[in-house]
């Protein structure tokens, strides 16, 4: 069988199978040339159509392998698009919950931080202490400062300061006032505790409960004494 009809039967099937198209057909076109030289039927050769064919095949194959190189391409370029854009939008993700998180632990710290300037301010009458002997000038304002609070704690120094100079043990050789607040008699401030001689927490305790009830508060209390000089 002459070798031009079995090119003519080969099928061609994607990129690789062209290639073999076209190599067997240049081969083809050799053999028919080399068999004129041995004598054969020299019989005209369609060299144009056969030029034709090798200079297509090629260049088509070019063009396809270029197109799926643009696809590949395109699709990886899509991909990374794809994966900055999830990763970007988690780091966003991530940012607002460290925000949140941050901004609650600031709120709740400044909550705790409010919440005890509020308790120092109003004080705690129902603070204890450990027993003395003797107590010195600036234990006794510590005592009160806890007690009172910081709010009101100026005021109720002041009258202090006034009435007996922080001695909780001060006695008026006149009328026989007592202690810290010179309470008249002393023996009142037996209400916030048996100790009321010698304990002056006792003392803070119960002049405190007294400006209160009497007069609202200590600056209240002050306001009067400023007044009148007594409360």
């Amino acid at each position: 069988m002459p070798e031009g009809n079995r090119v003519s039967r080969i099928s061609v099937r994607g990129f690789a199978v062209a290639s073999a198209t076209a190599v067997t057909t240049v081969g083809a076109v050799v053999g028919v040339a080399s068999g004129a030289d041995q004598g054969a039927v020299n019989e005209p050769v369609e060299a144009a159509g056969t030029t034709t064919l090798l200079a297509d095949i090629p260049a088509g194959q070019q063009v396809q392998q270029a197109s799926l190189t643009d696809q590949v391409q395109g699709q990886s370029d899509a991909a990374d698009a794809t994966a900055r854009q999830a990763a970007e939008q988690s780091a966003r993700k991530q940012a607002a919950q460290d925000a949140a998180a941050k901004k609650k632990a600031a709120d709740a710290a400044a909550e705790k931080a409010r919440a005890k300037t509020l308790a120092a301010s109003r004080g705690d009458s129902r603070a204890t202490f450990p027993f003395k002997a003797s107590y010195t000038v600036a234990e006794v304002k510590a005592m009160a400062q806890q007690i009172v609070g910081s709010g009101q704690y100026a005021c109720f120094s002041n009258i202090v300061t006034k009435e007996s100079g922080w001695s909780y043990i001060a006695t008026n050789p006149s009328s026989g006032a007592y202690g810290l607040v010179q309470a008249l008699p002393g023996s009142k401030m037996s209400t916030a505790g048996a100790d009321w001689r010698t304990n002056p927490a006792t003392q803070i305790k119960w002049g405190l409960n007294y400006m209160n009830s009497r007069y609202g508060s200590p600056c209240d209390a002050w306001a009067y004494w400023q007044v009148h000089h007594s409360y």
